[in-house]
């Protein structure tokens, strides 16, 4: 068994007002590696967008700028020795993205307008990725030169890319698209090195890939043939989830769903350089909502809620074969949570791919329940709860005296051996079957819910939870050591 963290960049403790790849990513590493931990596990990277969830991003190829560390552009002589200018991206104890989105963008600029970067590197950077970059940047582009309004409202002649208004806003945004291309330079210059000091250290980096694109994103804008739109490139359905355990009505994400038959004749090519793109990131990844391909839900365009929805066949392993070929099972987790039907096991068990479980859903009573260790039957990684779930304690604080008591029982909690129910659930979990065990962060330190990432069905409020400066040391590197060995 090997064990990891879970805790997204976005949480680090770095300065400036969210967790970049600088100094507190290096150091968490080093945290990792004294705690006896082999991967790293983070939340997707992309650039987000309104709600700002890393589920709704401009690009699935592209990093998010308010990961690239400044401190890191500063000592690298990019200002010429110039002083950043003061910018304020929030003090608080939680993440402001309001802040963050009025001022981040203008701090690489000014870096940008230094010009004392390597110009050729950045144009090989670019020429290396211009499948996904060109248009990334220039829709980067237009959005800011748009003032920020979704793709639907875009001037009609751009938003079907017409050729002669291609060819005017590339000319008018040239100055502004080479600005984005710097920024996705910097992000995976900074990534990459990050994820060679891991790799030093023996720790690996499991990313997260949304199986969706954002309906407000350069995939949609310049491959809307690989998506399920009409002419006008309105979308007939949106993706969701009916009713479930986070959500009596379900949950309509309202994402553009692909048009799979299209995808096909193209020989799956845009997933296939999406995951190889991936994998200049991250040793592995986790392929959110897999069940959707074996079977999806859609629901109608303009629904209110993700009741009416209905159930469509996938690819399957028609994409899977090929993704296989191209990388290994070795390198995926499969996201099995929620409805899960015997096609989706199947496909999962064709495909090769550990699935997830999660202790949190395992004391329903039921002795069949998949997430009990004791009916771990096929390869999987276990987590306490992922960033959808409250936090151990949060959840334990909300059952009832019976649902405690037999939480208790289950996981074999003993006051005078265990500092909280969370260490309790974490030793249960390292001593499940798993192959490998993925811990939030949040409940090592026993945070309660105001360290929830998320609240699914909730769109505002969530991903801005962060570490403290000094939360994370070699006291609790040492205590996590401890409780990994058997």
């Amino acid at each position: 068994m090997e064990t990891g963290i879970l805790l997204h960049i976005s949480s680090l403790a770095s300065p400036g007002g969210i967790g970049t790849l600088g100094r507190a990513a290096y150091e968490f590493v080093d945290f990792l590696r004294a705690a006896g931990q082999k991967y790293w596990q983070v939340l997707p990277t992309g650039p987000t967008g309104y709600g700002d969830s890393p589920y709704q991003s401009f690009s699935a190829f592209a990093g998010n700028p308010y990961f690239i560390d400044l401190d890191t552009c500063v000592a690298e002589g990019l200002t010429r020795g110039k002083k950043l200018p003061s910018y304020d991206f929030g003090r608080g104890a939680f993440i402001d993205y309001g802040k963050l989105f009025s001022g981040r963008l203008d701090a690489l600029r000014f870096i940008y307008d230094c010009k004392n970067f390597d110009i050729k590197a950045v144009n090989s950077f670019a020429a290396d990725n211009s499948y996904w970059l060109d248009d990334y940047a220039l829709f980067a582009a237009l959005k800011i030169h748009f003032g920020h309004i979704p793709l639907a409202d875009w001037p009609e002649d751009i938003k079907m890319r017409r050729p002669a208004a291609l060819k005017e806003y590339s000319e008018k945004l040239e100055d502004a698209a080479a600005f984005h291309k710097f920024v996705q330079y910097l992000f995976f210059s900074q990534f990459q090195s990050l994820k060679k000091y891991a790799a030093r250290n023996g720790v690996r980096i499991i990313g997260d890939v949304p199986i969706y694109a954002g309906y407000d994103s350069a995939d949609v804008w310049s491959r809307p043939q690989l998506f399920d739109l009409n002419e006008s490139l309105d979308m007939n359905a949106v993706a969701g989830v009916p009713p479930d355990y986070f959500s009596a009505d379900g949950q309509l994400w309202g994402n553009p769903l692909y048009d799979w038959q299209q995808l096909k004749k193209d020989g799956f090519d845009w997933w296939l350089k999406r995951l190889k793109h991936t994998f200049l990131l991250f040793d592995m990844v986790r392929i959110d909502h897999f069940r959707a391909f074996d079977s999806y839900y859609a629901v109608p365009a303009g629904a209110v809620t993700a009741a009416t929805g209905k159930w469509r066949q996938g690819p399957g392993m028609e994409l899977f074969s090929l993704v296989n070929k191209a990388f290994g099972a070795q390198r995926i987790i499969a996201e099995d949570l929620g409805e899960i039907t015997d096609g989706v096991r199947r496909l999962i068990k064709d495909a090769g791919y550990p699935g997830m479980r999660v202790l949190q859903f395992a004391f329903d009573g039921n002795p069949e329940n998949p997430h009990l260790p004791e009916n771990y039957k096929e390869p999987c990684v276990v987590y306490t709860g992922t960033h959808d779930n409250m936090t151990v304690r949060g959840w334990y604080n909300s059952l009832s005296p019976a649902q405690k008591k037999r939480v208790r029982a289950a996981s074999g909690y003993d006051k005078e051996k265990h500092s909280s129910i969370a260490a309790a659930l974490i030793e249960t979990a390292f001593n499940s079957p798993a192959q490998i065990v993925v811990i939030p962060i949040q409940d090592y330190l026993f945070k309660d819910n105001s360290a929830r990432m998320n609240r699914p069905a909730v769109p505002q409020g969530n991903w801005r939870w962060r570490l403290r400066p000094g939360e994370i040391n070699q006291e609790l590197a040492a205590e996590i050591k401890r409780q990994g060995v058997k």
